[in-house]
């Protein structure tokens, strides 16, 4: 049974992905937090990062969408075909989350190449913030990684429930930015998920307004997420019609 720590609703801010846009969140802190319990969660927008869980409160804006694939029916495209032949050679690992000197090093040059290339302001992370954000332990988080040889060219981490397969975060070495490592392990996770009879893969939240977010449109078919359900609501997820999505920047 979850314990509550901390439950607030941010004030408005500037939204990350509008620029005309305000944005808020819903914030939990909570311990204890089971798999079924957590599953649940996700299966009504909320994301998880450590003992955080959260999902947008941004009142009538709603283009914050929580997107997942049903892993049956879906269909990569040929560019997505052709990242995960570009990404074939690299040795696959599905383990429990680490904090190491190895992940902390690929996500400083990650950050930075996305500093330089995209303008985002400095984000440092250290060993004691990897470890509470994406190392935390819970028996649902796992690590999705990709080595050339012994090298650690990318991470993914995940939930991993009987029935939801969560993609939270990314992140991989700049010099395979080219071989799109970020669309491969999609349709790795998706691969992965199909063999374990886990029926979605759930990306987040998709925001058509916003490039960095609006490529998980590509990823077909996928259902969208109504509403933002209470815990004793049903959620109700609808498969969107085609939609023109611009092309994945690789991750």
């Amino acid at each position: 049974m979850a314990r509550v720590l901390a439950q607030f609703v941010e004030p408005l801010r500037a939204c990350s992905y509008l620029s005309d846009r305000e944005a808020s969140l819903e914030y939990r802190c909570l311990t204890g937090v089971g798999v079924a319990e957590l599953e649940g969660m996700l299966m009504r927008g909320w994301r998880r990062q450590g003992t955080v869980y959260f999902r947008p409160a941004c009142g009538a804006c709603g283009e914050c969408v929580s997107i997942r694939i049903p892993v049956d029916r879906f269909a990569p495209t040929g560019s997505q075909q052709r990242a995960w032949r570009r990404c074939a050679r690299f040795r696959v690992a599905l383990g429990r989350p680490q904090v190491d000197e190895e992940r902390l090093a690929l996500y400083a040059a990650w950050h930075a190449a996305r500093e330089r290339d995209r303008g985002w302001e400095e984000a440092p992370l250290d060993a004691e913030t990897y470890a509470m954000q994406f190392a935390f332990p819970h028996p649902a988080a796992w690590e999705l990684s990709l080595r050339d040889g012994e090298r650690l060219v990318a991470v993914t981490l995940c939930d991993i429930t009987p029935r939801v397969w969560s993609a939270i975060f990314g992140f991989y070495s700049p010099d395979v930015a080219r071989l799109s490592p970020g669309v491969a392990e999609v349709v790795l996770a998706v691969q992965m998920a199909r063999d374990r009879g886990i029926p979605h893969v759930y990306l987040g939240y998709r925001v058509m307004g916003c490039a960095s977010m609006r490529y998980k449109a590509g990823y077909r078919p996928h259902e969208l997420l109504q509403g933002l359900p209470g815990p004793d609501e049903e959620p109700v997820w609808v498969e969107a019609l085609a939609e023109i999505a611009a092309p994945h920047l690789a991750g």
